[in-house]
Protein backbone atom coordinates (compact mmCIF):
# COMPACT_ATOMS: atom_id res chain seq x y z
CA UNK A 1 0.00 0.00 0.00
CA UNK A 2 1.46 3.10 -0.88
CA UNK A 3 2.04 5.29 2.18
CA UNK A 4 1.90 9.66 1.46
CA UNK A 5 1.86 10.59 4.99
CA UNK A 6 4.74 13.20 5.91
CA UNK A 7 7.13 12.71 8.99
CA UNK A 8 5.53 14.47 11.50
CA UNK A 9 2.66 12.48 13.01
CA UNK A 10 -1.01 12.90 11.93
CA UNK A 11 -3.76 12.37 14.42
CA UNK A 12 -7.07 11.04 13.40
CA UNK A 13 -9.95 10.61 15.58
CA UNK A 14 -12.70 8.14 14.48
CA UNK A 15 -16.32 9.08 16.28
CA UNK A 16 -18.22 6.08 16.49
CA UNK A 17 -21.98 7.33 16.76
CA UNK A 18 -24.10 6.02 19.56
CA UNK A 19 -26.99 3.54 18.22
CA UNK A 20 -28.73 3.93 21.93
CA UNK A 21 -28.15 0.42 22.89
CA UNK A 22 -25.98 -1.80 24.83
CA UNK A 23 -25.07 -4.56 22.67
CA UNK A 24 -22.35 -3.34 20.36
CA UNK A 25 -20.77 -4.52 17.16
CA UNK A 26 -17.42 -4.07 16.71
CA UNK A 27 -16.73 -1.58 14.42
CA UNK A 28 -14.89 -3.50 11.96
CA UNK A 29 -14.23 -1.14 9.29
CA UNK A 30 -12.71 1.47 11.43
CA UNK A 31 -10.93 -1.47 13.16
CA UNK A 32 -9.02 -1.81 9.58
CA UNK A 33 -8.54 1.56 8.83
CA UNK A 34 -6.82 2.89 11.79
CA UNK A 35 -4.34 -0.11 11.83
CA UNK A 36 -3.68 0.94 8.34
CA UNK A 37 -3.26 4.57 9.51
CA UNK A 38 -0.90 3.45 12.58
CA UNK A 39 1.18 1.69 10.66
CA UNK A 40 1.90 4.47 8.19
CA UNK A 41 2.58 6.71 11.59
CA UNK A 42 -0.16 8.34 12.61
CA UNK A 43 -1.77 8.64 15.90
CA UNK A 44 -5.12 7.28 15.79
CA UNK A 45 -7.52 7.56 18.71
CA UNK A 46 -11.27 6.25 18.72
CA UNK A 47 -14.14 8.22 20.29
CA UNK A 48 -17.12 5.12 21.63
CA UNK A 49 -20.45 7.22 21.70
CA UNK A 50 -21.60 3.44 21.24
CA UNK A 51 -20.56 2.11 24.22
CA UNK A 52 -20.23 4.60 26.28
CA UNK A 53 -23.39 6.65 25.19
CA UNK A 54 -20.65 10.28 25.18
CA UNK A 55 -23.74 12.76 24.34
CA UNK A 56 -22.84 15.31 21.70
CA UNK A 57 -22.17 17.73 24.53
CA UNK A 58 -19.63 15.45 26.13
CA UNK A 59 -18.09 15.10 22.46
CA UNK A 60 -17.94 19.33 22.22
CA UNK A 61 -15.70 19.78 25.36
CA UNK A 62 -13.75 16.81 24.10
CA UNK A 63 -12.87 18.09 20.36
CA UNK A 64 -12.68 21.80 21.97
CA UNK A 65 -9.34 20.75 24.44
CA UNK A 66 -8.01 18.39 21.23
CA UNK A 67 -7.01 18.96 17.87
CA UNK A 68 -7.22 16.63 14.93
CA UNK A 69 -6.12 16.50 11.04
CA UNK A 70 -8.56 14.29 10.20
CA UNK A 71 -12.09 13.69 12.23
CA UNK A 72 -13.82 10.70 10.30
CA UNK A 73 -17.45 8.71 11.09
CA UNK A 74 -19.35 6.11 9.43
CA UNK A 75 -22.68 5.26 8.85
CA UNK A 76 -25.78 3.70 7.45
CA UNK A 77 -28.55 5.19 6.13
CA UNK A 78 -31.44 4.21 8.64
CA UNK A 79 -29.04 6.56 11.14
CA UNK A 80 -28.65 9.60 9.23
CA UNK A 81 -31.28 11.78 10.53
CA UNK A 82 -31.72 10.49 13.85
CA UNK A 83 -27.77 10.41 14.86
CA UNK A 84 -25.44 12.04 12.12
CA UNK A 85 -27.55 15.46 11.09
CA UNK A 86 -27.00 16.38 14.77
CA UNK A 87 -23.45 14.97 15.30
CA UNK A 88 -22.44 16.69 12.24
CA UNK A 89 -23.27 19.67 13.72
CA UNK A 90 -21.55 19.77 16.71
CA UNK A 91 -18.27 18.25 14.85
CA UNK A 92 -18.46 21.22 12.36
CA UNK A 93 -18.66 23.88 14.90
CA UNK A 94 -15.68 22.13 17.39
CA UNK A 95 -13.28 20.41 14.89
CA UNK A 96 -10.56 23.62 14.39
CA UNK A 97 -8.72 23.11 10.97
CA UNK A 98 -9.84 19.43 11.23
CA UNK A 99 -11.23 17.99 7.63
CA UNK A 100 -14.68 16.03 8.90
CA UNK A 101 -14.69 12.74 6.71
CA UNK A 102 -18.22 10.76 6.39
CA UNK A 103 -17.88 7.26 4.83
CA UNK A 104 -18.96 4.01 4.57
CA UNK A 105 -23.08 2.80 3.16
CA UNK A 106 -24.57 5.45 4.36
CA UNK A 107 -23.05 8.25 2.26
CA UNK A 108 -21.29 6.49 -0.69
CA UNK A 109 -24.03 6.29 -2.82
CA UNK A 110 -25.39 10.08 -2.58
CA UNK A 111 -22.44 11.91 -0.98
CA UNK A 112 -23.14 15.28 -2.86
CA UNK A 113 -26.30 15.03 -1.03
CA UNK A 114 -24.54 14.19 2.30
CA UNK A 115 -22.04 16.91 1.88
CA UNK A 116 -24.76 19.27 1.16
CA UNK A 117 -26.78 18.48 4.50
CA UNK A 118 -24.42 17.64 6.89
CA UNK A 119 -21.38 20.36 6.07
CA UNK A 120 -18.64 17.78 6.34
CA UNK A 121 -15.68 18.39 3.75
CA UNK A 122 -15.04 14.77 2.69
CA UNK A 123 -17.04 11.28 2.10
CA UNK A 124 -15.26 9.00 1.14
CA UNK A 125 -17.30 6.63 -1.56
CA UNK A 126 -16.62 2.44 -1.11
CA UNK A 127 -13.57 0.77 0.84
CA UNK A 128 -11.70 3.78 2.36
CA UNK A 129 -8.23 1.69 3.52
CA UNK A 130 -6.53 3.74 0.54
CA UNK A 131 -8.40 6.72 0.31
CA UNK A 132 -7.53 7.28 3.84
CA UNK A 133 -3.54 7.26 3.72
CA UNK A 134 -4.24 9.96 0.24
CA UNK A 135 -6.27 11.88 2.71
CA UNK A 136 -3.68 11.96 5.05
CA UNK A 137 -1.12 12.99 2.35
CA UNK A 138 -3.61 16.22 1.43
CA UNK A 139 -3.96 17.21 4.69
CA UNK A 140 0.12 17.60 4.92
CA UNK A 141 0.29 19.31 1.68
CA UNK A 142 1.81 16.42 -0.45
CA UNK A 143 -1.06 16.01 -2.38
CA UNK A 144 -4.10 17.90 -4.50
CA UNK A 145 -7.68 16.66 -2.96
CA UNK A 146 -8.60 17.06 -6.80
CA UNK A 147 -5.99 13.73 -7.60
CA UNK A 148 -7.66 11.72 -4.20
CA UNK A 149 -9.39 9.12 -5.92
CA UNK A 150 -12.33 7.47 -4.24
CA UNK A 151 -13.71 10.98 -2.73
CA UNK A 152 -16.47 13.51 -2.78
CA UNK A 153 -15.20 16.51 -1.13
CA UNK A 154 -16.28 20.40 -1.00
CA UNK A 155 -14.37 23.74 -1.96
CA UNK A 156 -16.55 26.43 -1.02
CA UNK A 157 -19.76 26.03 -2.56
CA UNK A 158 -18.51 23.77 -4.99
CA UNK A 159 -18.73 20.14 -4.48
CA UNK A 160 -16.76 17.78 -6.43
CA UNK A 161 -16.96 13.82 -7.14
CA UNK A 162 -13.28 12.48 -8.16
CA UNK A 163 -13.28 9.22 -10.37
CA UNK A 164 -13.59 6.01 -7.88
CA UNK A 165 -10.28 3.97 -6.36
CA UNK A 166 -10.14 0.51 -7.65
CA UNK A 167 -11.30 -1.93 -4.74
CA UNK A 168 -8.58 -3.83 -2.50
CA UNK A 169 -7.76 -7.04 -4.28
CA UNK A 170 -5.37 -8.76 -2.19
CA UNK A 171 -7.03 -8.78 1.40
CA UNK A 172 -4.43 -10.50 3.62
CA UNK A 173 -2.03 -7.40 2.59
CA UNK A 174 -4.41 -5.66 5.03
CA UNK A 175 -3.17 -5.46 8.68
CA UNK A 176 -5.50 -7.49 11.06
CA UNK A 177 -8.09 -4.82 12.82
CA UNK A 178 -5.94 -2.34 15.85
CA UNK A 179 -8.61 -4.03 19.00
CA UNK A 180 -6.20 -2.68 21.63
CA UNK A 181 -7.07 0.96 21.02
CA UNK A 182 -10.44 -0.18 21.13
CA UNK A 183 -12.59 -0.68 24.51
CA UNK A 184 -12.61 -4.79 24.02
CA UNK A 185 -13.66 -5.42 27.34
CA UNK A 186 -17.45 -3.92 25.90
CA UNK A 187 -16.89 -5.18 22.78
CA UNK A 188 -16.42 -8.86 23.55
CA UNK A 189 -19.17 -9.36 26.10
CA UNK A 190 -21.91 -7.52 25.58
CA UNK A 191 -23.58 -9.68 22.86
CA UNK A 192 -25.06 -12.55 22.98
CA UNK A 193 -25.87 -14.91 19.71
CA UNK A 194 -27.68 -18.53 19.34
CA UNK A 195 -25.74 -21.25 20.45
CA UNK A 196 -23.75 -19.75 22.82
CA UNK A 197 -22.58 -20.83 26.35
CA UNK A 198 -22.00 -18.90 29.91
CA UNK A 199 -19.02 -17.95 29.39
CA UNK A 200 -18.68 -17.33 25.95
CA UNK A 201 -17.20 -14.20 24.24
CA UNK A 202 -18.04 -13.66 21.03
CA UNK A 203 -16.48 -11.19 18.35
CA UNK A 204 -17.29 -10.47 14.43
CA UNK A 205 -14.56 -11.38 12.03
CA UNK A 206 -14.74 -10.80 8.00
CA UNK A 207 -13.62 -13.68 5.57
CA UNK A 208 -14.23 -12.03 2.31
CA UNK A 209 -15.79 -8.66 0.64
CA UNK A 210 -18.41 -8.52 -1.89
CA UNK A 211 -21.06 -10.79 -2.82
CA UNK A 212 -21.91 -13.31 -5.75
CA UNK A 213 -25.04 -11.78 -6.13
CA UNK A 214 -26.98 -7.99 -6.08
CA UNK A 215 -30.58 -8.49 -4.89
CA UNK A 216 -32.44 -5.19 -5.57
CA UNK A 217 -33.01 -3.91 -1.99
CA UNK A 218 -28.38 -4.45 -1.30
CA UNK A 219 -26.44 -1.58 -1.30
CA UNK A 220 -23.14 -3.10 -2.34
CA UNK A 221 -19.93 -0.55 -2.41
CA UNK A 222 -18.07 -2.46 -4.46
CA UNK A 223 -18.74 -5.17 -6.78
CA UNK A 224 -17.57 -8.26 -7.01
CA UNK A 225 -16.19 -10.88 -4.16
CA UNK A 226 -13.07 -10.79 -2.81
CA UNK A 227 -11.50 -13.42 -0.54
CA UNK A 228 -8.79 -13.67 2.29
CA UNK A 229 -6.72 -17.01 2.33
CA UNK A 230 -8.06 -19.53 5.26
CA UNK A 231 -4.66 -19.12 6.98
CA UNK A 232 -4.96 -15.72 7.46
CA UNK A 233 -8.74 -15.45 8.57
CA UNK A 234 -7.76 -18.66 10.87
CA UNK A 235 -4.28 -16.36 12.12
CA UNK A 236 -6.85 -13.78 13.02
CA UNK A 237 -9.41 -16.40 14.87
CA UNK A 238 -6.27 -17.73 16.77
CA UNK A 239 -5.23 -14.07 18.37
CA UNK A 240 -8.40 -12.99 19.29
CA UNK A 241 -8.48 -16.18 20.75
CA UNK A 242 -5.14 -16.22 22.56
CA UNK A 243 -5.66 -12.01 23.48
CA UNK A 244 -9.13 -11.64 24.17
CA UNK A 245 -10.27 -15.18 25.00
CA UNK A 246 -12.90 -14.67 22.20
CA UNK A 247 -14.72 -18.44 21.91
CA UNK A 248 -17.63 -17.72 19.50
CA UNK A 249 -16.86 -15.59 16.37
CA UNK A 250 -19.61 -14.25 14.21
CA UNK A 251 -18.80 -13.64 10.18
CA UNK A 252 -20.13 -10.73 9.02
CA UNK A 253 -19.38 -11.19 5.64
CA UNK A 254 -21.91 -10.81 2.95
CA UNK A 255 -21.01 -14.47 1.86
CA UNK A 256 -19.11 -16.96 3.76
CA UNK A 257 -20.27 -19.92 1.97
CA UNK A 258 -19.25 -18.62 -1.59
CA UNK A 259 -18.11 -22.01 -2.30
CA UNK A 260 -17.71 -25.94 -1.08
CA UNK A 261 -13.77 -25.95 -1.60
CA UNK A 262 -13.39 -22.35 0.76
CA UNK A 263 -15.66 -24.34 3.32
CA UNK A 264 -13.00 -27.18 2.86
CA UNK A 265 -10.39 -25.51 3.37
CA UNK A 266 -11.53 -23.35 6.41
CA UNK A 267 -12.64 -26.24 8.24
CA UNK A 268 -9.04 -28.47 7.52
CA UNK A 269 -6.97 -24.91 8.99
CA UNK A 270 -9.77 -24.98 11.93
CA UNK A 271 -8.84 -28.10 12.91
CA UNK A 272 -5.19 -27.88 12.24
CA UNK A 273 -5.20 -24.80 14.37
CA UNK A 274 -6.65 -26.65 17.52
CA UNK A 275 -9.07 -23.89 18.25
CA UNK A 276 -11.77 -24.89 19.71
CA UNK A 277 -14.24 -22.80 19.12
CA UNK A 278 -18.48 -21.57 17.99
CA UNK A 279 -19.14 -20.34 14.75
CA UNK A 280 -21.98 -18.18 13.09
CA UNK A 281 -22.00 -18.24 9.28
CA UNK A 282 -23.81 -16.29 6.11
CA UNK A 283 -24.60 -18.62 3.52
CA UNK A 284 -26.80 -18.63 0.06
CA UNK A 285 -29.38 -21.68 -0.39
CA UNK A 286 -28.08 -22.44 -3.67
CA UNK A 287 -24.37 -23.57 -1.80
CA UNK A 288 -25.74 -25.00 1.08
CA UNK A 289 -26.24 -28.78 1.14
CA UNK A 290 -25.73 -31.47 3.50
CA UNK A 291 -22.15 -32.32 3.08
CA UNK A 292 -21.44 -28.36 3.51
CA UNK A 293 -23.82 -28.31 6.60
CA UNK A 294 -21.88 -32.12 8.18
CA UNK A 295 -18.26 -29.97 7.31
CA UNK A 296 -19.21 -26.64 9.08
CA UNK A 297 -21.09 -28.51 12.33
CA UNK A 298 -18.08 -30.49 12.67
CA UNK A 299 -16.22 -27.24 13.22
CA UNK A 300 -18.26 -25.52 15.73
CA UNK A 301 -20.98 -24.34 13.80
CA UNK A 302 -23.83 -23.85 15.60
CA UNK A 303 -26.16 -21.01 13.49
CA UNK A 304 -26.14 -20.34 9.35
CA UNK A 305 -27.73 -17.26 8.81
CA UNK A 306 -29.62 -17.17 5.48
CA UNK A 307 -31.29 -14.68 3.25
CA UNK A 308 -34.14 -16.24 2.17
CA UNK A 309 -36.49 -12.87 1.62
CA UNK A 310 -39.56 -15.35 0.02
CA UNK A 311 -41.30 -17.81 -0.52
CA UNK A 312 -42.99 -17.01 -3.53
CA UNK A 313 -40.83 -17.31 -6.98
CA UNK A 314 -42.17 -14.48 -8.43
CA UNK A 315 -40.70 -12.12 -6.03
CA UNK A 316 -37.47 -13.80 -5.50
CA UNK A 317 -37.31 -13.44 -9.58
CA UNK A 318 -38.76 -9.17 -8.85
CA UNK A 319 -35.58 -9.32 -6.41
CA UNK A 320 -33.20 -11.28 -8.74
CA UNK A 321 -32.17 -13.82 -5.62
CA UNK A 322 -31.54 -16.04 -8.77
CA UNK A 323 -32.48 -18.83 -6.04
CA UNK A 324 -35.71 -21.40 -6.10
CA UNK A 325 -38.40 -21.56 -3.70
CA UNK A 326 -37.30 -25.37 -3.72
CA UNK A 327 -33.70 -24.77 -2.37
CA UNK A 328 -35.08 -22.34 0.20
CA UNK A 329 -37.30 -24.71 1.02
CA UNK A 330 -34.36 -27.75 1.04
CA UNK A 331 -31.41 -25.51 2.65
CA UNK A 332 -33.67 -24.68 5.44
CA UNK A 333 -34.98 -28.59 5.56
CA UNK A 334 -31.12 -29.68 6.09
CA UNK A 335 -30.06 -26.88 8.92
CA UNK A 336 -33.17 -28.14 10.80
CA UNK A 337 -32.20 -32.22 10.74
CA UNK A 338 -28.46 -31.33 11.25
CA UNK A 339 -29.81 -28.80 14.18
CA UNK A 340 -27.66 -26.38 13.21
CA UNK A 341 -29.84 -22.74 14.33
CA UNK A 342 -31.23 -20.97 11.38
CA UNK A 343 -31.46 -17.07 10.42
CA UNK A 344 -35.30 -17.30 8.71
CA UNK A 345 -34.57 -13.92 7.04
CA UNK A 346 -37.81 -13.05 5.14
CA UNK A 347 -39.10 -9.60 4.18
CA UNK A 348 -42.22 -8.46 2.82
CA UNK A 349 -43.13 -5.64 0.58
CA UNK A 350 -41.56 -6.10 -2.29
CA UNK A 351 -43.15 -5.45 -5.91
CA UNK A 352 -45.16 -8.88 -6.28
CA UNK A 353 -45.62 -9.40 -2.90
CA UNK A 354 -49.70 -10.26 -1.65
CA UNK A 355 -51.74 -11.76 0.99
CA UNK A 356 -50.41 -14.76 -0.16
CA UNK A 357 -46.77 -14.53 0.06
CA UNK A 358 -46.84 -12.69 3.35
CA UNK A 359 -48.74 -16.41 4.42
CA UNK A 360 -46.86 -17.98 3.06
CA UNK A 361 -43.77 -16.68 4.74
CA UNK A 362 -45.48 -17.18 7.80
CA UNK A 363 -45.76 -20.65 7.41
CA UNK A 364 -42.30 -21.36 6.16
CA UNK A 365 -41.08 -19.63 9.59
CA UNK A 366 -43.30 -21.33 11.65
CA UNK A 367 -42.18 -24.69 9.55
CA UNK A 368 -38.43 -24.64 10.42
CA UNK A 369 -38.12 -22.51 13.05
CA UNK A 370 -35.75 -24.08 15.70
CA UNK A 371 -35.99 -20.82 18.03
CA UNK A 372 -32.86 -19.86 18.54
CA UNK A 373 -34.20 -16.22 18.20
CA UNK A 374 -37.80 -14.19 17.58
CA UNK A 375 -38.20 -14.34 14.30
CA UNK A 376 -40.57 -11.33 12.24
CA UNK A 377 -40.92 -10.21 8.84
CA UNK A 378 -39.75 -6.70 7.96
CA UNK A 379 -41.42 -4.24 5.11
CA UNK A 380 -38.49 -3.57 2.15
CA UNK A 381 -36.64 -0.75 2.52
CA UNK A 382 -35.37 0.96 -0.55
CA UNK A 383 -32.13 2.27 0.99
CA UNK A 384 -30.20 4.79 -1.32
CA UNK A 385 -27.83 3.24 -3.85
CA UNK A 386 -29.91 -0.28 -4.46
CA UNK A 387 -31.35 -0.94 -7.59
CA UNK A 388 -35.03 -0.76 -5.47
CA UNK A 389 -34.41 3.00 -4.65
CA UNK A 390 -33.91 3.69 -8.59
CA UNK A 391 -36.98 2.19 -8.91
CA UNK A 392 -38.46 3.48 -6.70
CA UNK A 393 -37.50 6.82 -8.08
CA UNK A 394 -38.48 5.33 -11.78
CA UNK A 395 -42.05 5.26 -10.38
CA UNK A 396 -42.34 8.30 -8.61
CA UNK A 397 -42.54 6.83 -5.22
CA UNK A 398 -39.50 8.73 -4.50
CA UNK A 399 -37.84 11.69 -5.94
CA UNK A 400 -34.75 11.48 -4.32
CA UNK A 401 -32.55 11.32 -1.35
CA UNK A 402 -34.02 14.05 0.89
CA UNK A 403 -37.98 12.95 0.11
CA UNK A 404 -36.30 9.19 1.28
CA UNK A 405 -35.31 10.77 5.01
CA UNK A 406 -38.23 12.17 5.19
CA UNK A 407 -40.27 8.85 4.32
CA UNK A 408 -37.71 6.56 6.54
CA UNK A 409 -38.58 5.88 10.42
CA UNK A 410 -37.16 2.99 10.97
CA UNK A 411 -37.09 -0.58 9.01
CA UNK A 412 -40.26 -1.58 10.73
CA UNK A 413 -42.14 0.69 9.09
CA UNK A 414 -42.91 1.47 5.56
CA UNK A 415 -40.93 3.88 3.68
CA UNK A 416 -42.11 2.86 0.20
CA UNK A 417 -45.07 0.87 -0.61
CA UNK A 418 -44.32 -1.36 -3.72
CA UNK A 419 -47.65 -3.31 -3.37
CA UNK A 420 -51.34 -2.96 -4.71
CA UNK A 421 -52.10 -3.03 -1.01
CA UNK A 422 -52.95 0.23 0.95
CA UNK A 423 -50.61 1.41 3.68
CA UNK A 424 -53.12 0.35 6.43
CA UNK A 425 -54.13 -2.95 5.74
CA UNK A 426 -50.75 -3.46 4.73
CA UNK A 427 -50.11 -2.38 8.62
CA UNK A 428 -52.97 -4.76 9.53
CA UNK A 429 -51.47 -8.01 7.57
CA UNK A 430 -48.26 -7.47 9.11
CA UNK A 431 -49.16 -7.29 12.66
CA UNK A 432 -50.89 -10.20 12.68
CA UNK A 433 -48.13 -12.15 10.56
CA UNK A 434 -45.67 -11.08 13.29
CA UNK A 435 -48.25 -11.64 16.54
CA UNK A 436 -48.39 -15.17 15.07
CA UNK A 437 -44.46 -15.60 14.90
CA UNK A 438 -44.16 -13.89 18.32
CA UNK A 439 -46.47 -16.22 20.61
CA UNK A 440 -45.45 -19.35 18.29
CA UNK A 441 -41.98 -18.48 19.86
CA UNK A 442 -42.70 -17.97 23.21
CA UNK A 443 -44.60 -20.58 23.20
CA UNK A 444 -41.59 -23.31 22.00
CA UNK A 445 -39.22 -21.47 24.78
CA UNK A 446 -39.99 -19.34 27.71
CA UNK A 447 -44.31 -20.00 27.90
CA UNK A 448 -43.86 -15.97 29.04
CA UNK A 449 -47.21 -14.95 27.24
CA UNK A 450 -47.28 -11.42 28.79
CA UNK A 451 -43.63 -10.85 27.36
CA UNK A 452 -45.28 -12.06 24.29
CA UNK A 453 -48.35 -10.19 24.12
CA UNK A 454 -45.74 -6.94 25.48
CA UNK A 455 -43.84 -7.54 22.19
CA UNK A 456 -46.96 -7.79 20.25
CA UNK A 457 -48.48 -4.34 21.49
CA UNK A 458 -44.60 -2.88 20.83
CA UNK A 459 -45.45 -3.81 17.13
CA UNK A 460 -49.15 -2.63 16.99
CA UNK A 461 -48.37 0.89 18.43
CA UNK A 462 -45.02 1.01 16.00
CA UNK A 463 -47.74 0.05 13.13
CA UNK A 464 -50.16 3.12 14.56
CA UNK A 465 -47.80 5.84 14.31
CA UNK A 466 -47.76 6.10 18.37
CA UNK A 467 -44.41 5.37 18.62
CA UNK A 468 -40.75 5.74 16.41
CA UNK A 469 -38.38 4.16 18.21
CA UNK A 470 -39.09 0.41 18.22
CA UNK A 471 -36.84 -1.42 15.98
CA UNK A 472 -38.03 -4.89 16.01
CA UNK A 473 -38.16 -8.10 18.25
CA UNK A 474 -34.61 -8.69 18.36
CA UNK A 475 -33.28 -4.93 18.70
CA UNK A 476 -35.38 -3.32 21.01
CA UNK A 477 -34.12 0.02 21.96
CA UNK A 478 -32.58 0.01 25.35
CA UNK A 479 -30.98 3.31 26.45
CA UNK A 480 -33.04 6.99 26.10
CA UNK A 481 -31.50 9.42 24.30
CA UNK A 482 -32.05 13.28 23.87
CA UNK A 483 -35.26 13.15 21.35
CA UNK A 484 -36.55 11.16 24.11
CA UNK A 485 -38.09 8.80 21.38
Amino acid sequence: MNILVKKQRSKILFIIHDVYQDDNFFPAGIGYLSSVLMEAGCDVEIYAMDVFHYTNEELSVHLNSHDYDLICCGFMAARFKETILDLSEVINFHKKKAWFVLGGHGPSPIPEYILRKTGADIVAIGEAESIILDLIASKTGDRDLSKVKGIAYRQGENIYVNQRHMPILRLDKLPLPAWDIFPMKQYTTCLKFPGMKEGDKAFPILSSRGCVNRCNFCYRMEKGIRQRSVENIVQEMKLLNETYGITYFFFIDELFVSSKAKVKKFAAALRKSGLNVLLSIESRVDVFDEEIADILKSVGCVFVNIGFESTSQKVLDKIKKNVTVEQNYRAAAIAKSKGIGIGLNCLWGEPGDDEFSLNSNVEFILKYNLYDQIRTIRPVTPYPGCDLYYEAIEKGLLTGPEDFFEKFVNSDLLTVNFTDIPNERFYELLLHANSLLILDHFRNTSNNMQEAFNLTEKFRKLYAGKITYFRGARSDITIDHKRNL
